[in-house]
């Protein structure tokens, strides 16, 4: 089955390839995207993994926890809603900066 997971507590530096390879042992990694800031051009300290995997919580049971390079890793399955975020559409115009 294929699960979307946030990984939370990422070292600074780990990239979008280190976090895939990180989960690569635990099923086949679709995707992989640690989310940068984008005013800092900077990791956010967090990231996705969306893999292919029989079970989830043996994944998420394996990686939580994990220590890497100094930081223990937190790992749930990720709630994440579409529609929010930077590409999440206006509900309406703002009428608020009128005089």
């Amino acid at each position: 089955m294929r699960v979307k997971l946030f990984v939370g507590n990422l070292p600074w530096r780990m990239t979008s390839e280190d976090l895939g390879n990180t989960f690569a042992d635990h099923g086949e990694v679709v995707s992989a995207r640690v989310v940068i800031d984008r005013d800092t051009q900077r990791s956010r300290g967090f990231g996705f993994v969306e893999m292919e995997v029989d079970n989830v919580e043996d994944v998420i049971s394996a990686t939580n926890g994990l220590e890497v390079a100094g930081r223990q890793l937190r790992v749930n399955e990720s709630d994440e809603k579409p529609g929010f975020g930077a590409g999440a559409p206006r509900r309406g115009p703002r009428d608020d900066n009128r005089y």
